[in-house]
């Protein structure tokens, strides 16, 4: 029995090691030269034991100098350590030349297409510098080892668009969570010669453009070049981001008017300079155009957890006479701190709309959002947003959103404008009519989940439902308390999940249209709706159960934006997430900008979304606050 316990742990050792170092026995070779043991990473005590290669963002002092991988915080020097093995068979003494290169793998066109140059890649952190040189090395039997060091930074081609007075602002072009390979290519000085400046030098473009180093090297003429070997590594590092929630809020005064107040502020919310470094969200404050102000019955009430019932609110509808309605927009706070708490203790961040009193009337929006912007990435969001419907299935007039936004549009945007639609172009502002006209170009980029009580518009034969106007005859219930239109009663208990691009009306995917269309993944019928051609924004919505997102502890969901789709999940457990939304590069544009992450609750016009049951002028002011608690953030 001992002797097999003997044999079964040698076995498995054996696996194990032979596994997980399966490189190092592998010889490449070519006529000069003989390599072994490329190891990408060799500072194995970056990783825990059971994590695989598996890092996560380091975001002390990311707001300002951009993330690097791995941070000074992850390994004295802020790099990697990597190492191979050579042995001279050329006869010859002589050095040999090596460079190192490493690109995002999840988030990437494949290289043989033309629009690669987009893939987030690298070298060296001082990215002028080419090939490195090994010592001069006999021509034996015995191999050499070699190390050097590199890491993963934004900007990592020092694109002259994202510096500002000369200075590199690299979390401009922060690198992209997931997985990233590894290539490491090795050559004579004789064939050093015959590799593009711009491969040996990733600053350089031929012909206007960046030419990328893995289709150089893998698919190109570097496949075939003398005297040279090129390895991939099997093996990949995972990159992850997940910001705590508890490291405190941060307020941007631009976005303030002059007179707000301070009196909410604190060590986990404000203005302050240690905030400004290590917060990685700030309050969000809406944009709010005087155009969506509503004229509100001037009724108070606790909509969620009271008795209003859909007789109260035909009540409201039918007999408040127009003088009597409250003129309001939708309103951003001037206290901040007030209604957004970093909990440092548990790691979550709490919103909350604030209630109304007489006199003090508004309906205000509440929200947070990153610091940290991302081209790309699979966000997951665990939270407890408020419910939406009460016991009667009326809407509180509160739309939960999580949804990525351009980053930029305080400074213009300059520097992070979209891939140009060269089909016609971009309608030029988001906020524009049919008349607005077109650019090539622009900055502006929205992916969205947003949450409310509305219609579904396709198929199209079920929208728009008919409401009947209400009499005025308040002793004939009857004439007043009009029943909802037929098509709407199978949604009464449903709120809709709307899943939104804003691809600014860019006619040039193939299949681009407008109306209701179809399409298909993974046998899953997704119906997508757009206004008329010039609208700028693409939507499906799947009607879903309030309890269900709403009523739980908690609930997920994810937006996974790639280059060429955008999917969008719910569910109740990370690992139980379905489908609620899907498009891709064939139907709708999708933005290769960089984004920010905004979870919050607000009040949307219900004129944005026609044909919903309730209209937001007829539901009451908050008696009580209304409470949304987020627990986790990962990009992936």
């Amino acid at each position: 029995m001992k002797t097999h316990i003997f044999l079964f742990v040698s076995l498995s050792f054996f696996l194990f090691f032979s596994c997980n170092n399966k490189e190092k026995s592998v010889v490449k070779s070519c006529s000069a030269f003989d390599l072994r043991g490329f190891l990408p990473i060799s500072n194995q005590d970056l990783f825990k034991a059971d994590s695989g290669k598996t890092i996560q963002l380091d975001y002390k002092d990311a707001y300002l100098q951009g993330f690097r991988i791995p941070s000074f915080f992850q390994t004295k020097e802020g790099k990697f350590t990597f190492h191979f093995q050579i042995r001279n068979t050329s006869g010859v003494k002589q050095s040999f030349h090596y460079k190192i290169y490493y690109q995002n793998e999840s988030y990437k066109f494949p290289e043989t297409d033309p629009l690669s140059e987009e893939n987030f890649y690298g070298s060296w952190e001082a990215s002028g510098n080419t090939f490195a040189e090994t010592e001069m090395l006999e021509p034996n039997s015995n191999f050499h080892d070699v190390s050097g060091s590199f890491c993963i930074q934004g900007n990592p081609r020092d694109e002259k668009q994202f510096f500002h007075e000369d200075r590199n602002e690299r979390w401009k072009r922060n690198p992209r969570t997931g997985n990233y390979s590894f290539l490491l290519v090795v050559t004579t000085k004789s064939t050093l010669e015959d590799i593009p400046e711009c491969i040996r030098d990733v600053r350089k473009k031929r012909g206007g453009n960046y030419v990328n180093p893995y289709l150089y090297f893998l698919f190109d003429d570097g496949a075939r070049l003398a005297n040279t070997v090129v390895w991939k590594s099997d093996e990949m590092l995972n990159v992850v981001a997940k910001p705590d929630l508890g490291s405190g809020i941060y307020i941007n005064p631009y976005f303030l008017k002059s007179d707000y107040s301070k009196e909410f502020y604190s060590n986990a919310c404000g203005e302050d300079e240690h905030l400004l470094k290590q917060a990685a969200f700030e309050q969000f404050i809406h944009y709010v155009d005087s155009s969506t102000r509503f004229f509100n019955v001037p009724v108070i009430e606790d909509v969620i957890n009271g008795k209003f019932s859909k007789m109260d609110y035909n009540w409201n509808n039918a007999f408040y006479k127009k003088e009597e309605l409250i003129g309001v927009i939708p309103a951003t706070s001037d206290r901040p701190c007030e209604t957004v708490i970093s909990d440092q203790e548990n790691k979550k961040i709490i919103i909350h709309n604030p209630k109304s009193e007489f006199g003090k009337w508004q309906k205000q929006n509440v929200g947070v959002i990153s610091r940290h912007g991302f081209s790309f990435g699979k966000y997951t969001v665990k939270a407890k947003l408020t419910e939406l419907l009460n016991k009667n299935n009326v809407w509180c007039g509160i739309t939960n959103a999580i949804w990525l936004i351009a980053q930029g549009s305080a400074d213009g945007g300059l520097w992070n404008m979209r891939r140009n639609c060269n089909r016609e172009g971009y309608m030029a502002t988001y906020w524009g009519g049919y008349e607005d006209k077109r650019i090539p170009y622009t900055n502006y980029s929205e992916i969205d989940f947003e949450i409310l009580k509305t219609v579904p518009y396709c198929p199209s034969y079920q929208y728009p439902p008919m409401y009947q106007l209400p009499g005025d005859d308040a002793s004939s219930i009857a004439s007043w308390n009009i029943p909802q239109p037929d098509e709407t009663l199978p949604y009464d208990d449903k709120i809709a999940v709307a899943c939104t691009n804003w691809d600014m009306a860019c006619p040039e995917p193939k299949n681009y249209g407008w109306g209701c269309n179809d399409i298909v993944y993974k046998n899953q019928i997704f119906s997508m709706h757009r206004w008329e051609k010039k609208y700028r924004a693409v939507t499906e919505k799947s009607m879903e159960n309030d309890d269900e997102l709403f009523g739980r502890d908690y609930y997920y969901f994810q937006i996974e934006w790639k280059p060429d789709e955008i999917i969008w999940r719910i569910g109740p457990e990370k690992n139980k997430l379905r489908v609620a939304g899907y498009m891709n590069s064939t139907v709708t544009s999708i933005p290769n900008n960089q984004m920010l992450l905004i979870i919050s609750q607000e009040y949307h016009n219900t004129k944005w979304w026609p044909g919903s049951p309730y209209q937001q002028d007829n539901i009451p002011f908050l008696k009580s606050d209304l409470k949304g608690e987020i627990f986790e953030i990962t990009i992936e």
